[in-house]
């Protein structure tokens, strides 16, 4: 097994590309998307994770391009400060992650591997044949060992040789949607939320940057929509923050024009394999965990890692899936119950939440509280002992 054709340029698909190339094989990476993907919001890198991240050089450039998030700011519908946390309870103790705008993320790996991997931009796979035959929307056809699918969610690849999405989508209850807006609160390093019964509303703005992200959070059945008509997700966005007060309004007002605008659902993929023929599936094509897991960007870098060094030591797509299987789990686990924190059913369950914080800074044993809170995080974070695949 020699070349290689990933699907998609994502942190996974890039990832997968760098520790391919770093075992002796040929990786070719095909992206729908015009250019490299920019932007986005930002992605926490945790455990095990970061061992990736070491291993491939790039832990002091992470660090460097760091967030720097300082403070999270709660407010009620009338602008009021109600509430305040510290980074260590909403970002995790200084050195136990790292947090970084995925856009920036997926430059660095980029930076990585563009000089000896083949990046094929504006194309996409129509066909994949059992002889390893790949068929593209304009690219002449191109004989492939292996096809990695690393795009997303909404796996092409994953559809193409395993069947239609539905199969495989676990949708939580809950939509999300995240653009850049200009940042008229003035927020440095900070984030500014408002709850409201079955919807949140976010605001932050990150070190080095001018402007703002806006994030919002509801709980929803699943709704009906064109996942490629941004028109009608800004509509449905709109119906569903209608009546919403604090900054809302203006905040909607700005997402009509903005040109990074995201929206899915909160949903999980599960398989029984990730493999199939000369198939194999990586980071959310394969396991995504939600959103409001936290861990997606982990399992991304550390799926890359555990695949390719797998196929390098002889176990293949077999010895992928029981290295990570395990891992996988553990993560997944978590985006079901952390999401039910983040958008808050009733204003009695609100009121509660934000007492709690007000309170926190001030009960003893504070910092028991906090590893309290994240310890599930990190003990998802660290279920997989790494094999050491690059001597």
């Amino acid at each position: 097994m020699t070349n290689i054709l990933i699907s998609g340029a994502s942190i996974a698909g890039t990832a997968t590309a760098y520790w391919l190339r770093q075992h002796g094989f040929t990786p070719t990476v095909v992206e729908r998307a015009p250019a490299l993907r920019e932007g986005g919001y930002k992605v926490d890198i945790r455990g095990v994770a970061l061992d990736v991240i070491e291993r491939m050089g790039l832990l002091d450039a992470v660090r460097a391009r760091s967030t720097d998030m300082r403070i999270a700011t709660h407010y009620d519908a009338k602008g009021r400060r109600i509430a305040e946390m510290d980074a260590d309870l909403f970002g995790g103790r200084e050195g136990t992650d790292a947090e970084i705008m995925r856009g920036d993320l997926n430059e660095l790996l980029y930076d990585l591997t563009r000089h000896d991997v083949e990046y094929i931009f504006d194309d996409s796979i129509t066909g994949i044949s059992e002889d390893g035959t790949v068929t593209f929307e304009r690219s002449a056809p191109r004989r492939f060992d292996l096809v990695v699918g690393a795009d997303g969610v909404h796996s092409n690849t994953r559809r193409l040789a395993f069947g239609e999405e539905s199969a495989f989508v676990r949708d939580l209850g809950y939509y999300i949607s995240i653009c850049t807006v200009p940042n008229r609160l003035g927020l440095d390093r900070e984030e500014a939320v408002h709850a409201a019964p079955g919807r949140t509303a976010n605001v932050y703005s990150t070190r080095q940057d001018t402007n703002a992200k806006a994030l919002f959070m509801w709980s929803s059945q699943p709704l009906a929509y064109d996942h490629r008509d941004l028109a009608q997700q800004k509509e449905l966005l709109a119906q569903a923050m209608a009546g919403v007060e604090w900054e809302v309004p203006e905040l909607l007002e700005a997402v009509r024009g903005s040109t990074d605008f995201y929206f899915d659902s909160v949903s999980q993929i599960h398989m029984d394999r990730w493999s199939k023929g000369r198939v194999v599936l990586v980071g959310d094509a394969a396991y995504c965990a939600s959103p409001a897991s936290g861990q997606g960007t982990s399992l991304a870098l550390v799926g890359a890692y555990v695949l390719a060094g797998e196929l390098a030591a002889g176990g293949g797509a077999d010895g992928y899936e029981r290295e990570m299987r395990g891992f996988v789990d553990a993560n997944q686990k978590l985006g079901p119950a952390n999401v039910k924190g983040m958008v808050l059913p009733s204003r009695a369950v609100i009121w509660f939440q934000t007492r709690m914080i007000k309170l926190l800074p001030h009960l003893p044993g504070r910092d028991r509280m906090i590893d309290r809170i994240a310890g599930p995080m990190a003990r998802a974070a660290t279920a997989i002992t790494l094999k050491n695949y690059v001597e």
